[in-house]
């Protein structure tokens, strides 16, 4: 197979997750369901949001009123996560590759005045606002990215934004017998736990966790050491 093109690969991005917003965005995000309700799509986030975040608050608020943190979550989607982060916290930043996902959260989360949204190209966080972040989050986004340069790139630019010793908590995929092709937007490329350090170590983070490596939900804990 020829080599694909970064330019290409994040033009493949943006079509396909544009095309799986059309098709069933909510089942793309979340696929426990080809259906969901408000109610059971938005539940499934504020599960997410007791399971990863308010099971964690010593990390991730570090003595902080969460009402007064600024929050950046990398592939937003339709905003299943996002409402319960804005209830959570002070003020939410969603990114996405796709706008029309970035149209389904702001939509969906009209009533949230404390979040926003942001259609960005894929691999770097220029369209967000350049404040300080008190935290970043992601989960179920980086496992479909195909390429190491784009998540890299993408955790240089979370560093870029977090204050000093903040921590950006997020989720790759891990399972390497997992086949994955640069043109894969769906099944991407997979992270051992030697790679997760030294990409932590490259981009300025200390990765002071890691949950299951090896596994398809590897998580990481990485705290920005500027």
């Amino acid at each position: 197979m020829e080599p694909i093109s970064l330019k290409k690969q994040l033009k493949k991005m943006e079509a396909d997750w544009d095309q799986r917003a059309r098709e069933n965005a909510r089942h793309y995000v979340d696929t426990a369901r080809q259906e969901w309700t408000d109610e059971e799509f938005f539940r499934s986030g504020r599960q997410t949001v007791e399971e990863e975040i308010l099971t964690d608050m010593t990390n991730i608020c570090q003595g902080r009123d969460p009402k007064q943190m600024k929050v950046l979550e990398i592939g937003c989607g339709a905003g299943r996560v996002t409402r319960a982060l804005a209830d959570v916290f002070g003020e939410v930043h969603g990114v996405d590759v796709s706008k029309k996902m970035i149209r389904l959260a702001r939509r969906a989360l009209a009533d949230r005045p404390n979040a926003h949204f942001y259609k960005n190209n894929g691999m770097d966080l220029a369209v967000v606002p350049d404040i300080q972040f008190d935290f970043a989050f992601s989960i179920i986004v980086f496992q479909h990215i195909p390429s190491l340069g784009i998540i890299e790139n993408y955790i240089r630019e979370v560093h870029r934004l977090l204050r000093p010793g903040a921590l950006f908590k997020f989720q790759v995929q891990g399972c390497a017998t997992i086949e994955s092709t640069p043109d894969d937007t769906w099944l991407g490329v997979a992270i051992t736990d030697q790679l997760a350090v030294e990409m932590a170590l490259r981009c300025g983070f200390e990765p002071r966790y890691r949950h299951g490596a090896g596994e398809q939900y590897f998580w990481l804990w990485y705290f920005n050491k500027a």
